[in-house]
């Protein structure tokens, strides 16, 4: 069975991408009622432009059993050759680590899903053992308040030298991925430290959530989070796409121009950092 890193580059390369499209419904915003019909709608009109998709579990537990039969509808209607990460940032002492893990990838079957770090190494581990799955440890967060915690100066207890929190958690994550299988969230909305931890795993696959709708800067996450070859970035957009429109009629063609602008944007910047592919044409038909 080939692994979580080959079936994403295969997919960023067949559709020219480093885009992620997040499957977040929340039916407050969503034009259509039926969740499934609103993610099918969307996949229908961007699969041949993205790397990945990425449904946060969260809005579907909060839908109940009605959420979790869409869930599972949508992860049924997504094409075999586009990888999907479950998003769950899960975390808790092993034996229930051990648990989550069986889940997503037993249960749901993403191809990869997120964890939290807090416990350490081993609550991390039963994530990591499934060695063709894909796992993204919670590094630095997009959201206003991560600093709280993950800016915090730690020293080493040998060399007394002190860094960010998230710096460790990043050195340490790199420590554990001894299967090539591990990888670490890192908003866009934090750029010089998605450098810095660039610089500190110069090739660990980095999911970038935050360039959308917390209004990260793209540019500089292009510049900052993909590896020396242009790669091993996953640019994750949610609600700046898959709610372009709140038109019943024409919401999945403007998650598609959405969808497109932002794989453009994404690969002009590539382009100017002398990485990646030809920009793909401005039109954006469909096969």
């Amino acid at each position: 069975m080939s692994t979580f890193a080959e079936r994403l580059r295969r997919a960023s390369e067949r559709n020219k991408s480093l885009l992620c499209v997040g499957l977040d419904p929340d039916p407050e915003r969503m034009p259509v009622r039926d969740v499934f019909e609103f993610n099918r709608a969307i996949i229908d009109a961007t699969q041949d432009l993205v790397c990945a998709y990425k449904p946060n579990v969260a809005f579907y537990d909060g839908l109940g059993e009605e959420g979790h039969e869409a869930l599972r509808r949508t992860l049924d209607h997504i094409p075999q050759e586009i990888p999907v990460i479950g998003d769950s940032k899960r975390g808790d002492v092993q034996s229930t680590a051990s648990a989550y893990a069986k889940a997503m990838f037993d249960v749901w079957g993403f191809d990869a899903t997120t964890v939290n770090p807090y416990g350490g190494q081993d609550t991390v581990q039963p994530f990591i053992d499934y060695r063709d799955k894909g796992v993204f440890v919670w590094c630095r967060s997009s959201n206003p308040g991560a600093g709280e915690f993950q800016d915090l100066m730690v020293a080493d207890p040998v060399s007394g030298a002190s860094r960010p929190l998230y710096e460790w958690v990043a050195m340490r994550v790199s420590a554990w991925n001894v299967l090539g299988n591990v990888g670490l969230v890192v908003g866009a909305t934090y750029p010089e430290e998605l450098r810095k931890i660039r610089e500190l795993c110069t090739g660990m696959p980095i999911l970038i959530p935050g360039t959308g709708a917390q209004r990260g800067l793209l540019e500089h996450s292009v510049a900052y989070g993909v590896d020396d070859y242009g790669f091993n970035a996953v640019f994750n957009v949610s609600r700046t796409v898959i709610y372009a429109s709140d038109s019943a009629e024409d919401f999945d063609e403007a998650a598609r121009r959405e969808a497109l602008a932002l794989r453009n944007r994404i690969n002009v910047e590539l382009e100017a950092q002398g990485k990646g592919w030809s920009r793909p044409s401005a039109a954006g038909a469909r096969d």
